[in-house]
């Protein structure tokens, strides 16, 4: 790897790559959450800076550490193009000791990573250990992450995947996917993906609804990230009162995603109506669903679960 051995260590996507068998990132969400509820961690609203224009924006994340004398900022950009908008984001490491920046990392795959660890950490808590079908919209390299870090937690009986990309996908991809998990089953109709599914994880890049609840033949669990467009929600504003609710952490999230921002302007729902969020999960102090109903988890990404994951990267790095 051709990282710089002097700090600030700079960190490419493929580096990240190689590193992959030394990270347990969502060993790192769990220990983050558990931190953040406590007391010792600090969590910000995100920043979003529009560009002038119309020419899209940026979101900034930002998180403090304090037992691990770290803090940090992650920034990802939506630039508007002739074609497909583009998207990046890099994060900075600083010591909360010296004020210097400890590492910059191409945070690509480490949002990807981060991404999926904590809705990872959301299915451990909420969903019934009893759990037996897996349905998951989105077949792009986010979903099939999710699907990796969710596929030991419970005994899954099948993991159904749906897209619309599936139709037209070679052998080639349909084989790279399957070759995830045996028990995975590639879906063309969404109907079949989530009948009597046990949890259903959404992993679009859709601005709008990919998801009716009406479809679901049980009480079931829907996870949800979304993207960064303005508002952008995979399940209908007012589904939200049909739903216990619970999120990453109820300070920020209802501020940014997009369905319960559009849920709270209409009166629909309110913030008071969270259920709970993995800060208060992790630490014992949210009560846990009884599935009389759907159980909604959201999650925006949050610069804490940046900082420890660039946290994991730069102890690969220095403690090998």
């Amino acid at each position: 790897m051709s990282i710089t051995h002097q700090a600030p260590l700079i960190v490419q996507d493929s580096d990240v790559q190689a590193l992959l068998p030394q990270l347990d990132v969502l060993a790192a969400m769990r220990r983050l959450f558990e931190s953040l509820g406590a007391g010792n961690a600090v969590q910000p609203p995100q920043q979003l800076v529009e560009f002038p224009k119309g020419q899209g924006d940026f979101i900034n994340y930002l998180g403090v550490m304090s037992e691990e004398k770290v803090y940090g900022i992650k920034t990802s950009p939506y630039i508007k193009t002739n074609g497909k908008p583009l998207v990046t984001a890099w994060s900075m490491l600083m010591s909360m000791e010296t004020g210097t920046p400890l590492l910059l990392a191409d945070a690509g795959l480490l949002t990807t990573l981060r991404t999926a660890a904590t809705t990872a950490l959301a299915i451990d808590y909420l969903a019934p250990k009893d759990s037996k079908r897996l349905a998951v919209i989105g077949s792009g390299p986010i979903a099939l992450r999710h699907v990796e870090f969710v596929k030991g937690l419970r005994q899954w009986e099948k993991i159904s995947i749906y897209s619309l990309e599936i139709p037209s996908m070679s052998d080639e991809q349909r084989e790279s996917i399957l070759a995830i998990d045996p028990r995975i089953a590639l879906c063309e109709l969404q109907s079949k993906a989530v009948s009597n599914a046990d949890v259903v994880m959404l992993c679009t890049s859709s601005p709008k609804p990919v998801l009716q609840t009406e479809i679901l033949g049980q009480p079931t669990l829907v996870t949800s990230i979304s993207t960064n467009a303005a508002r952008a929600h995979e399940i209908a504003p007012q589904e939200l009162p049909k739903m216990d609710v619970y999120c990453d952490y109820r300070h920020t999230t209802p501020l940014a995603a997009g369905e319960m921002v559009i849920a709270a302007e209409r009166e629909w729902w309110s913030t008071q109506d969270l259920v709970g969020d993995l800060a208060e999960l992790s630490n014992g102090v949210a009560p846990l669903p009884n599935y009389e109903r759907h159980v909604f988890f959201r999650s925006i990404g949050l610069g804490l679960e940046d900082v420890a994951v660039s946290l994991e990267i730069y102890k690969a790095l220095t403690q090998r």
